[in-house]
């Protein structure tokens, strides 16, 4: 399976390298710290990677600005130039959808995508990556790797080795030192490398829409695995896959198993349907429950942006796991809430009944949340869902204050007989309804 290269031009002007081989629908990989497409085909660990892949999809792969075979006349290595390379090889072959890898240093470049061109980016795959650059290492350990790249770069690919790839033979360091070379100069490593420790795309984890595969070995000596663990607990829909390996750059067993992985992940979400919440032409009734956290604008003022931001985590995750023993598809997270559909109106009620019990249950005093549940025909579209009965769910979850769960008339009419308990709040004047809406409270706590 031969690759071909060939080359495109950033919005600010940079020539980048890119590489296609395979057939099928397209996928894009985002490449690790330094890289080089010819030699990565040749003897590198991402052929193993990748060849598999290649034969069931269309692999995209290209070195970013001052490394490989791209333009080495760079001097800006922002998180916002390499995001222009990706930009520039997606938007020169005017791919429409795709599924997108980050491997390692790549990751939080195709987060970063992912979350802009949530239209485009249908399965996001991330291989030993992380979310925040400062956690990678004591900052001392950082500046002293940076600093040892860029005074020489022989004996700084001979160390980062010993993090990489642990146990290596002399014959593996070798290779690793001469690809290092060919790859980049010590100049524009250090430089990439330090871009690599200022990222951050901790804050945009939750808005990733597309199904997501973490891959991560649990001994990883680079990248820690902790960091994966974060990425699949606040990324929506995500599932993270451990190796039992202690090396960032896999050998060939964990690359070939990995690749397995990776093609079974795709198929699955590929002929799945569980995740859609309806067809666009559908007219199936759909339960919507909105969720929102209390005074999340007072508690940001008065905990901070590192507390608040706690709480949130806390209410994904309680969110999510009562979404996953009901039934629940997650839509979007809206910000401080989620919104959430469901086959039938059952699911959903029992599912707003778990979630304020565990909310109760959390350590913190200051979680609250409120809800808001509705029933009808909402157009699908993109994933998403519209129309007036969304916006009710909406204003009724507005309505609603920390604690309580209100639910519209069509929804009580919808589970009756099941054993849910109703508070009749009476007819409720909604901002853009022009007649009142009866609103009911549902009855949670075992005191009634």
């Amino acid at each position: 399976m031969e690759q071909q290269i060939r080359f495109c031009t950033t919005s600010d002007g940079v020539r980048i390298a890119y590489a296609v081989v395979g057939q099928g629908p397209p996928f894009v990989s985002v490449p690790g710290w330094v890289s080089h497409l010819e030699l990565d085909w040749d003897e590198g660990y991402r052929r193993v990677l990748l060849e598999p892949v290649a034969g069931h999809f269309t692999v995209i792969r290209y070195d970013k600005r001052g490394t490989g075979l791209s333009d080495r006349n760079v001097s800006d290595f922002s998180t916002e130039a390499r995001l222009r390379d990706l930009e520039a090889v997606v938007d020169h072959l005017k791919l429409d959808a795709f599924a997108l890898q980050g491997i390692s240093e790549g990751g939080p470049i195709a987060i970063e995508y992912a979350v802009q061109h949530p239209d485009r980016v249908r399965a996001l795959i991330l291989s030993s990556t992380f979310a925040k650059g400062e956690r990678l290492g004591r900052k001392e350990t950082r500046d002293a790797l940076v600093a040892l790249v860029r005074a020489e770069w022989g004996l700084g690919t001979q160390t980062l080795g010993t993090l990489f790839m642990p146990g290596a033979t002399a014959e593996e360091h070798q290779l690793a030192l001469r690809y290092a070379r060919a790859a980049s100069s010590p100049e524009h490593a250090a430089a990439l490398l330090e871009a690599v420790y200022a990222s951050d795309v901790s804050g945009l984890l939750d808005r990733i829409a597309a199904p997501t595969l973490i891959l991560h070995a649990r001994r990883d000596r680079a990248i820690a695995f902790e960091n994966g663990r974060e990425l699949a607990g606040t990324i929506p829909n995500a599932r993270l896959v451990p190796f039992e390996s202690d090396r960032h750059a896999p050998d060939a067993t964990t690359a070939e198993q990995m690749a397995q992985t990776i093609l079974s992940f795709l198929e699955e979400i590929g002929h799945s349907t569980a995740r859609a919440p309806a067809s666009a032409d559908s007219t199936q009734p759909v339960t919507i429950l909105f969720t929102d956290i209390t005074g999340s604008t007072s508690l940001t003022q008065r905990l901070g942006d590192a507390k608040a931001q706690e709480l949130v985590r806390a209410h994904n995750a309680i969110v999510r796991a009562a979404l996953k023993a009901h039934d629940g598809t997650e839509i979007k997270h809206t910000g401080d809430g989620i919104m959430a559909s469901f086959a039938s109106s059952t699911g959903a009620l029992d599912c707003a009944v778990e979630i304020q019990r565990s909310v109760a249950l959390h350590s913190s005093e200051d979680l609250a949340v409120h809800l808001g549940i509705n029933a009808g025909e909402p157009i699908a579209e993109d994933k998403d869902l519209f129309g007036t009965a969304v916006q009710l769910a909406r204003r009724i979850c507005d309505q609603a204050e920390g604690g309580e769960i209100l639910a519209s008339d069509v929804v009580r009419q919808l589970v009756a007989g099941k054993g849910f308990l109703f508070a009749d709040r009476g007819d409720v004047a909604l901002r853009g309804f022009e007649d009142p809406v009866r609103l009911y409270e549902v009855r949670w706590r075992e005191d009634g």
